[in-house]
């Protein structure tokens, strides 16, 4: 089992934060064309990880392996880092955002189906889905909401 800490990012970390994303999508996101990933990269550096409450799984030397954002009840991100990924992180910050954060909905990938089974498995539900995500790409995303006050331990 790995050990790990949910902690805070510091603005100097977002560099890290966004190595840890482009790691994740390249690993997870097949579907992403290299423009795609070239496009959003600065975004979250530049845009996105500013709009969210930002909280990352740190390992024992301090790196950060995972992290996820929240802004008004939604989940904007969570992504791990590949070599972290199956290790319960990602559950455990779920867990925490859940219980601290208090969000209740999350929008994915369509093509992502990890994921959508991993929301699937904690008591998401799609609620709708867009042809095209947020930028007007044509990515379709599913609207998931929290249905159940799922026991996530």
């Amino acid at each position: 089992m790995m050990e790990y800490k949910i902690d805070d990012v510091n603005k100097n970390e977002y560099k890290e934060v966004v190595d840890v994303w482009e790691a994740s999508v390249r690993a997870t996101h097949h579907f992403l064309k290299e423009e795609d990933i070239l496009y959003f990269k600065p975004l979250i550096l530049n845009t996105y990880l500013d709009a969210v409450e930002l909280k990352c799984a740190r390992a024992q030397d301090n790196k950060i392996v995972g992290f996820l954002g929240v802004a008004e009840q939604n989940l904007e991100m969570l992504f791990m880092h590949p070599e972290s990924r199956g290790k319960g992180i990602g559950k455990a910050l779920l867990n925490y955002s859940i219980a601290k954060m208090n969000f209740i909905k999350v929008d994915v990938n369509e093509q992502n189906e990890q994921a959508v089974g991993f929301y699937e498995k904690y008591g998401f539900e799609i609620s709708s889905c867009s042809e095209m995500d947020s930028t007007g790409k044509p990515y379709p995303i599913l609207h998931m909401e929290l249905k159940i006050q799922h026991p996530l331990v």
